[in-house]
């Protein structure tokens, strides 16, 4: 049997999982998106693939303090991640199945800001998205709102209405939405239509242009000049974890110190503010 666990996904900056710049079949780099919804997802192995890298370099500082060589402390920090979370593509071990003790799905949504006049930032939700959050999170006392529904945070306009860039939306219903908030944080919120949320997502999200210069002249280079989208900042997002018992009783601990939070980069453009998050689990231990 597994145990189950979650983690929260907070993005303090925008975040980019998706198609990478230099396309070769067009300038517009799109961010990975859920197949029903065709709102932003976050895939298991980002989030893995960077929960392993930060592993990998506290034990290799951890070693090399023991005054390991770096060669070894390098192995034994290798052997270390390869327990948890499977042998790495790249090793020399490629070829042979090795099974992870911690599993990761995708993060899905669970509520994202979106630019409204007058309030000046509202979070949306919608049934589908809440769905998956209450099966991850477990939380049985959780009634699915309708939507149209909005937080107690939240002051419509005259007549219940909410003025987004397409036109307005008609409030029908207020509920106390905090307990859909980790740590119960309720924040202005409105609950859309599955069937609408897409929309709303697509006008939310984060975009820039970027262009590579010449180096003696301010002309774009040959193919060098793409868009890029990106989960804009204060994205809530969740995803399952599966934690398979150790034989030899060792806890899995994501972070150095004993630490459930803490904040890392997802995707791509970090060397240009993409990607920061705090992530924090939830069920571990």
């Amino acid at each position: 049997m597994y145990q189950k666990a979650y983690g929260i996904i907070n993005t303090l900056a925008p975040v980019h999982v998706g198609a990478t710049a230099g396309e070769e079949r067009g300038n517009l780099n799109l961010i990975f998106r859920d197949q029903f919804t065709k709102t932003g997802i976050i895939p298991g192995s980002s989030t893995r693939g960077r929960l392993r890298a930060e592993m990998r370099h506290y034990y290799y500082q951890q070693y090399k303090k023991e005054g390991r060589t770096e060669d070894e402390a390098s192995k034994l920090a290798e052997a270390k991640v390869n327990k948890w979370y499977g042998n790495d593509a790249a090793s020399s071990d490629s070829e042979r199945t090795s099974e992870s003790l911690v599993k990761f799905e995708y993060a899905s949504i669970v509520w994202l800001p979106v630019f409204c006049p007058g309030q000046p930032i509202v979070w949306v939700s919608s049934p589908r998205l809440l769905k998956r959050y209450k099966r991850i999170t477990q939380i049985d006392n959780l009634t699915l709102p309708d939507k149209y529904t909005r937080s107690r945070k939240l002051v419509p306009l005259p007549g219940n209405k909410l003025f987004f860039n397409f036109g307005f939306l008609t409030i029908e219903d207020e509920q106390d939405l905090s307990s859909w908030f980790p740590d119960n944080q309720e924040l202005p919120a409105v609950v859309v239509g599955d069937d609408e949320i897409a929309m709303i997502h697509d006008m939310a999200l984060y975009r820039q242009s970027r262009v590579a210069l010449e180096k003696d002249q301010k002309r774009a280079t040959n193919k060098a000049f793409f868009n890029v989208e990106a989960l804009p900042e204060e994205t809530i997002l969740v995803f399952p974890v599966a934690l398979k018992p150790d034989e030899a009783k060792e806890e899995w601990q994501p972070f150095p110190n004993n630490q459930k939070k803490d904040d890392i980069y997802l995707g791509g453009l970090e060397s240009i503010g993409f990607g920061h998050c705090e992530i924090k689990f939830f069920n571990i231990n």
